[in-house]
């Protein structure tokens, strides 16, 4: 077998897996020849790896959601949401020097979590029990999250929190890798344990696959649907407790573009959005691609950042017309008959 033929076998094998990363390292090469001395620097790829972990959270939730053929839009709001609270909790736990006991940053996270869990169980049994379509019940409670962010708030951000806070999840594991980086791996590899070695992960493919199949199969789906919002729920919470550190404030309209941005992964790293297939290795791919991309960009001055969301709505229509003609086989151009 050729070489040619073993890239055609690879390719076939997973298509957006192999599609990812021919595109990684066409860019990867593009920024090579045209900004290497501010691309590939040290301090650039630790940069980039302290700011994806945020919406790389949010998108693996998405992932979980759709991959039963829903959908998660509230994950900013909860995001938000929660890293307020969080910071209020700081502020009122500091003393007069603005200094925290060692417990507290442990338990803000215990409370993010159970708060991200909360507001995805909430979500679920919209979804599972009410029977509201996922796209309407998310972007509903979105709203909800968001309104009561801005109550707790007045619409201000929450700043002026203790130091520690920002530097212990700032800080870099041996000098070199980014604590965010750890939060997003450890929380990816618990997914693809989830999705790949336990019958949870074989139930909520087969509910995406056919929600009628699986329920006649005995799967109970109300409990099913409303643990995986639950997971959504917490991959938002542990994003924006990264948020408060990134920003070192929390505010209720902070990352709104990060909703589109988490769709536009999830679905470029190959999660059918009607359900039943898509797997982790793809989205953290799509993640560290659009991370490239958007650093990337930012190294010509001449290119406005108000294009940043032009180029991401374009490129999800992109991926959606490639997987539509992938998935049925279809040609553009045919080949004439002689």
């Amino acid at each position: 077998m050729g070489i040619g033929a073993k890239l055609s076998a690879i390719y076939r094998r997973d298509r957006h897996i192999s599609r990812l990363i021919l595109m990684m390292v066409v860019w990867a090469a593009f920024m090579a020849i045209t900004r290497f001395d501010k691309f590939y620097t040290l301090i650039n790829f630790q940069t980039m790896a302290s700011q994806f972990p945020e919406f790389g959270l949010m998108s693996l939730g998405i992932m979980v959601c759709m991959i039963t053929g829903g959908i998660d839009l509230s994950t900013v709001g909860v995001a938000n949401l929660v890293s307020i609270c969080a910071a209020m909790l700081m502020k009122g736990m500091a003393n007069e020097e603005g200094e925290i006991a060692a417990y507290v940053i442990p338990l803000c996270f215990v409370i993010a979590i159970a708060l991200g869990a909360v507001a995805g169980a909430f979500n679920g049994l919209l979804i599972s029990r009410i029977r509201i379509p996922p796209i309407l019940a998310t972007l509903g409670t979105s709203e909800l999250f968001t309104g009561i962010a801005i109550v707790l708030t007045d619409g201000k951000a929450v700043s002026k929190l203790p130091r520690v806070y920002s530097s212990t999840i700032n800080s870099k594991i041996f000098g070199l890798i980014p604590t965010q980086l750890v939060f997003f791996a450890v929380m990816a590899l618990i997914l693809w344990f989830l999705l790949t070695r336990t019958t949870y992960g074989t139930k909520i493919y087969m509910i995406g696959t056919s929600a009628r199949a699986a329920e006649f199969s005995g799967i109970r789906m109300s409990l099913l649907l409303i643990k995986t919002y639950m997971l959504s729920g917490i991959c938002a919470a542990l994003g924006g407790m990264v948020m408060l550190a990134n920003y070192n404030s929390a505010r209720a309209d902070y990352g709104t573009v990060y909703t589109l941005q988490c769709v536009l992964i999830v679905v470029l790293g190959g999660v059918n959005p009607n359900g039943g297939s898509g797997k982790t290795s793809g989205v953290v791919l799509a993640i560290c691609l659009l991370q490239m991309l958007q650093t990337g960009i930012n190294r010509f001055p001449q290119i406005s950042s108000y294009y940043i969301s032009l180029i991401w709505g374009g490129v999800l229509i992109l991926v959606m017309v490639l997987n539509y003609f992938t998935e049925h086989n279809i040609h553009l151009f045919k080949p004439k008959r002689s």
